[in-house]
Parts: structure tokens; C-alpha cells; sequence
């Protein structure tokens, strides 16, 4: 996949099929992107899961906050990353490492790793990076 442009397509169906959202690097601050891109997934019905070991067992939005994507006990569809892009190599280890793999990695803007992004797309895992799905979905979905 060439990640320096998605078509149009390819991020809509990824907006439309995706339910479960792990997000990883949730924060409970107002003011950072990632509560707020977490409020706006939620406000338009997706099952939202915050990732955030320096927060597990509290909630972030009113939904539990879990320590690491293995803690989580269900299918996550998308895992979308609030971390910095060298951190990406790292956890797409640890997604690859899950008993069940999700089907897209969305980088949020600026987290791009091409080596990592071609570990996860050779098992089958899409991968979206340097967007945001709150910039996406007004633009794709409405």
C-alpha cells in the first residue's frame, strides 16, 4: 500500500465496517486530541476502548480504561494510535502478538512507520497512517 495518499474508498469502507475502536494513548484531558477524537468515535456509535497503563481501571469517557491491547477480551476491529511514531514498531508487535488481530492500524496525523506498516499489512492487517478518522469521517461518511 502506498501511504502517502489513501484512496477515498479505502478509508470510507474502513469508517464503515470498523464498530470496536481500541485507542491507544487515551487521554482523560479535554483538551488533547486524542479525548477528543475519542468523544467524537462515540458520539458516532462506535464501541470506543481506551489504552492507557497510566490510567487502567479508571474510565476515560465513561468507558473503562484498559493497560494494554492484550487486556482487552473482545474483537477490536480498528486500533487507533495516539503515540509517537517511534513507538509504532513496538506495538505493531504487540497486535501481531494478540490471539486475535484486528483489522486495521490507524496512525493518527504524524504516526507513520512504513517498516512497521509492511509487518502488519503481510498479516493481512490494513493500515492507515498520518490521518485522523475525526478529519475522515465528516469528509467520507457525513
Amino acid at each position: 500500500m502506498n501511504h502517502d495518499a489513501y484512496p477515498d474508498y479505502y478509508l470510507a469502507d474502513i469508517l464503515r465496517e470498523t464498530k470496536t475502536i481500541a485507542l491507544v494513548g487515551a487521554s482523560p484531558k479535554p483538551e488533547r486530541p486524542s479525548h477528543r477524537v475519542m468523544a467524537f468515535l462515540l458520539r458516532k456509535g462506535y464501541r470506543v476502548i481506551p489504552v492507557n497503563p497510566g490510567h487502567a481501571g479508571r474510565t476515560i469517557l465513561d468507558q473503562p480504561v484498559v493497560a494494554r491491547l492484550a487486556d482487552i477480551n473482545e474483537p477490536i476491529d480498528m486500533v487507533d494510535v495516539f503515540r509517537a511514531a517511534h513507538a509504532l514498531p513496538a506495538l505493531v508487535d504487540e497486535i501481531l502478538a494478540l490471539p486475535s488481530l484486528p483489522k486495521v492500524i490507524w496512525g493518527q496525523l504524524s504516526v507513520r512507520d512504513d517498516a512497521a506498516a509492511a509487518r502488519a499489512e503481510a498479516a493481512g492487517i490494513k493500515v492507515v497512517m498520518d490521518r485522523c478518522p475525526a478529519i475522515e469521517y465528516p469528509r467520507l461518511i457525513g
